[in-house]
């Protein structure tokens, strides 16, 4: 899948976290691993990660308040397609515990599907507010442990215009935390410009989650909708906020797509296609790879040879941010996987630390390589 990626936009790169020896090295480990059992392979994803070096900002950590339990609880389950324990037995004090023994330092926490938008706007807006005043108490009660993204009641506009304001000005949110798609609409829909707008002002972080349309819920039977239409819907997002021109046009909101930007690396080349269209060339300016290249990537459950290598072809490791997708899924699934990918220390501590406290000043001040906070 990488190939598709070298033979066009980002072929041609040679940067610091992407060099072709990097790129090499990677395609090296995808042969080895070949030859690995399958048992081994599970065996090297999930060993004890008691070994990680503290210091690690998770921008992809989800929270289950009461609140989001009691009225969305039978949701969240349905769409999980994993051990519910997890999720039923959720509390900060459980995230913190795994967040020592992954070497989290410090975990920006947003929800996991459903979201708040499932039964209309005042039901939206009363679980948007009461989710982010938990995860901004939860800021008070760990310091230095958690920052937030706050939930938004979208597809309401008026109502997410207000929720912002409160969640910055008042809460001190660190940024916001959208899904990939509402009522079969992408982010770069014009409903949508007044939001950006608005972030865009506040030079906001926005962090996309990727979602299940309602256009593509049922495509196959017998096969959860997340094993495919979530990478789908974060490449149709990111396809929709291009090709609409909302990226070139709000340059100040800094992006965070999750699992290595979905399908997107593999489909880059054909997305810079767009720009034979005059119309759309003219919304973005900069030209597909040089946006593409601005965008942050998570690497939640994407430290396998053939996402890695697809994503290390794209963008620079300046671009790639840690995540755990806990507790959907283990910290340490992701933790222990970044140590095969001939990445250099340096690298490593920009992936797992200095790319997040670029992005997030404040945890900077709380965080530290060394575990120090």
């Amino acid at each position: 899948m990488a190939g598709v990626v070298s033979g066009g936009l980002a072929g041609d790169q040679r940067r610091g976290g992407a060099s072709r020896r990097d790129f090499l090295k990677v395609a090296a480990v995808l042969g080895a691993s070949r030859v690995l059992s399958r048992s081994k392979l599970m065996a090297q994803t999930l060993l004890p990660a008691s070994s990680a070096k503290p210091g690690r900002i998770d921008v992809h950590h989800h929270i289950l308040p009461p609140p989001y339990m009691l009225r969305a609880r039978d949701r969240i389950l349905a769409i999980s397609d994993r051990d519910h324990s997890a999720l039923l037995n959720w509390t900060p004090a459980r995230a913190v515990e795994e967040m020592d023994k992954n070497g989290i330092a410090t975990a920006v926490t947003s929800l996991g599907l459903p979201g708040v938008w499932f039964e209309g706007a005042k039901t939206a807006r009363s679980l948007a507010r009461a989710c982010n005043e938990y995860a901004a108490q939860m800021v008070k009660d760990y310091p230095g442990r958690f920052g937030f993204f706050a939930a938004l009641p979208l597809p309401d506009r008026e109502g997410s215009l207000r929720e912002i304001a409160y969640a910055f000005d008042e809460l001190k949110a660190d940024g916001v935390g959208l899904v990939s798609s509402y009522d079969n609409k992408w982010p770069g829909d014009a409903t949508f410009a007044p939001l950006f707008e608005e972030l865009n002002r506040r030079k906001a972080v926005v962090f996309i989650h990727p979602a299940v349309p309602g256009c593509c819920g049922h495509l196959m039977p017998g096969i959860p909708a997340s094993t495919i239409e979530f990478l789908f819907d974060t490449t149709r997002a990111i396809t929709s906020l291009l090709v609409s021109g909302t990226f070139s046009r709000f340059p100040d909101i800094r992006f965070i797509f999750c699992h290595a930007g979905g399908t997107m690396p593999m489909a880059a080349r054909t997305n810079a296609f767009v720009q034979r269209h005059k119309e759309i060339s003219d919304r973005v300016p900069n030209g597909v790879p040089d946006e593409l290249k601005k965008l942050y990537y998570d690497v939640a459950n994407s430290t396998n040879p053939s996402s890695m290598a697809a994503l290390m072809n794209l963008v620079p490791t300046s671009q790639m941010l840690f995540g755990s997708d806990f507790p959907y899924v283990p910290a340490a699934v992701t933790a222990n996987g970044l140590g095969h990918f001939g990445l250099s220390a340096i690298d490593l501590e920009a992936l797992n630390h200095a790319n997040a406290a670029r992005l997030f000043p404040r945890l900077s001040l709380t965080t530290s390589p060394t575990g120090i906070h």
